[in-house]
């Protein structure tokens, strides 16, 4: 099942294992996927963020493969080398953020077809960890999930809330909803931001990483998002503080320096779920597991001793299922 699709696994740090496939999603939009690291103790399933792509996350793989766990990762809808879904590619977009849970489908179809190895993860970042939540509650089988800087809010202030409420719905009913929205461009963050002040990592070295990526693959790039696809992301997030319980043990990773999504809305959810873990990252900005070595590896160390502990919940149901 699925194609080879184009990867450099050098340009991504990846095992030397890692391939790419197309996949086609039950709407027919056409998806890269990748298994990016092999090992026996399970599958961690990766949602990578808005404008992210699967190189980005070879040498997360690299950390997860060393633990003995296999990875596998897509392109969402629009980014990466993905079927993009307006005639400017540069900007990002969905119709509806439900359409991401088709992406989630194939993936797990082509999961299920080459055999990737029990038990199944989850490891989201950002957008991915807003997809990811959604996903755990409407059944996706995994028994444990990471969740780093996810998008359960956007950080925005009130006056701006209220306008980009405004403003991305009325675009929306009125079929401009493609444009870019306010204060965004088509160029991608990391070709510009700062090494020495940015939003997502104080480490030079991981902004040249993301930067070289870009710079080597053009067509990896993605720059704002569509007025629709914040429309979508806003009601989304309003939904998802909603969820008492996603059913499985989670860790969720926050950089006590976040600026992009909202730290408030994560520690909502985390601190009414029955069985959560929030860690604060001193120091660490959006990108927690691209930050500095001090802050990245002592980060990594507690994902893969989360991912392969035993599950009481897992436990509890085999008994259930025994008896």
């Amino acid at each position: 099942m699925g194609t080879d699709a184009p990867f450099d696994a050098t340009l991504a740090r990846a095992p030397d294992s890692a391939r790419a496939v197309w996949l086609t999603a039950a709407d027919g939009v056409r998806l890269r996927a990748a298994s990016l690291g092999e090992g026996p103790r399970g599958t961690v399933l990766i949602f990578n963020g808005r404008t992210e792509y699967i190189e980005k996350y070879g040498e997360a793989a690299s950390h997860l493969a060393a633990a003995g766990l296999s990875s596998l990762s897509l392109d969402w809808r629009g980014q990466g080398l993905s079927d993009r879904l307006l005639e400017d590619a540069a900007v990002g977009h969905v119709g509806r953020f439900a359409d991401y849970q088709m992406d989630i489908a194939a993936l797990t179809g082509w999961a299920e077809a080459i055999g990737a190895p029990r038990p199944w993860h989850l490891l989201g970042h950002s957008m991915g960890g807003a997809i990811g939540l959604r996903a755990l509650v409407s059944g996706l089988a995994v028994e444990r999930a990471v969740f780093s800087a996810p998008m359960w809010g956007i950080k925005l202030n009130m006056l701006v809330r209220a306008v980009a409420w405004g403003v991305s719905h009325i675009t929306h009913l009125s079929g401009l909803g493609g444009r870019l929205a306010p204060s965004t461009g088509r160029t991608p963050y990391p070709l510009t931001a700062d090494p020495s002040d940015n939003l997502l990592t104080h480490d030079p070295d991981m902004l040249a990483w993301m930067r070289a990526q870009l710079e080597a693959e053009p067509q990896l790039g993605l720059g704002g998002p569509s007025l629709t696809w914040l429309r979508e992301a806003l009601r989304e997030c309003r939904a998802l503080q909603q969820i008492a319980d996603p059913g499985r043990p989670t860790l969720t990773l926050l950089g006590s320096r976040e600026a992009i999504v909202d730290p408030d809305a994560i520690r909502r959810l985390t601190a009414r779920w029955p069985d959560a873990q929030l860690d604060i990252i001193a120091d660490a900005a959006h990108e927690v597991l691209m930050e500095r070595p001090h802050l990245r590896n002592p980060a990594y160390r507690s994902v893969t001793e989360f991912l392969t502990q035993d599950s009481p919940r897992a436990d509890m149901a085999l008994k259930r299922r025994i008896g």
